[in-house]
């Protein structure tokens, strides 16, 4: 290029410079006349506008209370906005600051913190949870009842290991179908917040196991033993150890299990959508964050902001930094985006319909290409979790974007707020440049 330019008069010269540099200051590779890849942005302002559309649309229609939606791209806020109330009765708008309950996006982080463990070479992946936590020594598989109404079992063919339970294949019962294994899971009440990770351990570890070790993907009680694998191999409680090995040093403040009285004001509401434009205030779940319980949960629990949560997104883009404070190391990160579930493993319960996606160390990772315009949309490559009550976040390595989404709403969206939403991301789907 500089033979080139040198064969140039100076007002050419300068003139090629300057549109070369607004080309290259862009994001996303398209494709230019000499077949040279150039980037743009995702978040245009049409994009912006798409998005606001979409997300007002739901409030509108009386399907959700309040949303609010907060992306950022190459390290530079592209997009915030926020529709109608986190508590409609109280008549109080959704706004940046509102805290919500984030339910299963606080697996991510616990399994960040069971990594930073890793880093320091404290355990490997396979190696079994047994030898961390004993009360894990001695399970046996279910295969199935006796005529007298007694669950059968048979040896494990390999013990659990943490990477099972970083990806969800350790065998835990967690469906209320499963003949006698139900049942005693019920009865063991592993999740009673009077009690603590140790406790729930003792239970678990005395249910069989639904299924032999890394055959099947079955969500469940996984993330609540890494938490319990953070404190037996640390020696720190959980809640402690996350605090001061993850969430404060991002500075994330208010992601938190318990929520100070003097904040309570901007804690959301959970509704539950009972039909269509119709719905009710929970109040069930209120207390399990305004009181201390001993349980203190890998799996879910943290409630967050939009900010807050976007410091998380931000340190994975970046591969495991955050301004100058580094989490985790950038082979960590790509460790943890990286599917972990092989080809055999074909019973994969309800992930499959979140699309072309494997399981890495918390995350969904997208494997390929969506299959057509019914497929959520996405970037292969990005990973990614979403919380019971409808919340939601991304990270996309490729166009350097981190995306997240709000809202309180039960059943887990039933209304297709998180495809709408990407949709409206990242525009219309086209088979032929699909991402």
């Amino acid at each position: 290029m500089d033979t080139f330019l040198g064969q140039l008069q100076k007002p050419i010269a300068s003139c090629f410079c300057l549109a070369f540099l607004v080309l290259v200051s862009c994001k996303k590779e398209i494709n230019k006349s000499d077949n040279e890849p150039v980037e743009i942005s995702v978040v245009t302002e049409a994009t912006k506008k798409r998005i606001d559309s979409t997300l007002k649309s739901f409030v509108d229609a009386g399907n959700i209370a309040g949303i609010s939606a907060l992306i950022f791209e190459n390290g530079q806020e592209v997009y915030f906005n926020a529709f109608g109330y986190a508590d409609k009765e109280a008549q109080k708008p959704m706004d940046r600051n509102t805290i919500v309950q984030i339910y299963s996006m606080t697996k991510p982080i616990t399994g960040t913190a069971l990594m930073t463990l890793y880093e320091e070479g404290k355990f490997d992946l396979d190696d079994p949870i047994s030898k961390y936590a004993p009360e894990f020594s001695n399970m046996e598989v279910y295969t199935g009842m006796d005529p007298k109404g007694n669950i059968t079992t048979e040896p494990l063919d390999r013990p659990v290991t943490i990477r099972d339970v970083t990806r969800h294949t350790p065998g835990f019962p967690n469906r209320p179908d499963i003949p006698g294994l139900s049942e005693l899971l019920e009865q063991k009440n592993i999740y009673d917040r009077e009690t603590t990770l140790s406790d729930l351990a003792e239970k678990l570890g005395d249910i069989p196991l639904w299924f032999q070790p890394g055959t099947q993907w079955e969500y469940g009680p996984s993330v609540d033993v890494q938490a319990l694998l953070v404190e037996r191999i640390s020696g720190v409680p959980y809640g402690e150890y996350v605090r001061n090995n993850v969430l404060d040093p991002l500075g994330m403040q208010e992601t938190r299990y318990f929520i100070p009285e003097g904040d309570r004001d901007r804690f959301a509401r959970l509704y539950i959508r009972t039909g269509e434009g119709e719905l009710v205030k929970d109040s069930v779940t209120y207390s399990n964050y305004t009181e201390h319980w001993p349980m203190t949960r890998g799996g879910s629990g943290l409630t967050s902001t939009l900010d807050d949560y976007m410091k998380f997104a931000q340190m994975l883009v970046n591969d495991g930094s955050l301004d100058s404070v580094q989490i985790l190391k950038p082979e960590t990160v790509k460790l943890m985006a990286t599917n972990q579930l092989a080809d055999s493993i074909t019973e994969r319960s309800w992930l499959p319909s979140k699309g072309q996606v494997g399981f890495g160390i918390d995350f969904a990772v997208r494997v390929a290409s969506p299959a057509d315009a019914d497929e959520n949309h996405g970037v292969v490559g990005e990973f990614y979790w979403d919380g019971a009550a409808s919340t939601l976040f991304w990270v996309d390595p490729v166009n350097k974007l981190t995306a997240v989404m709000f809202v309180q709403l039960f059943p887990y969206d039933q209304i297709g707020l998180h495809k709408k939403f990407r949709d409206a991301v990242y525009g219309p789907y086209k088979a032929d440049n699909a991402n």
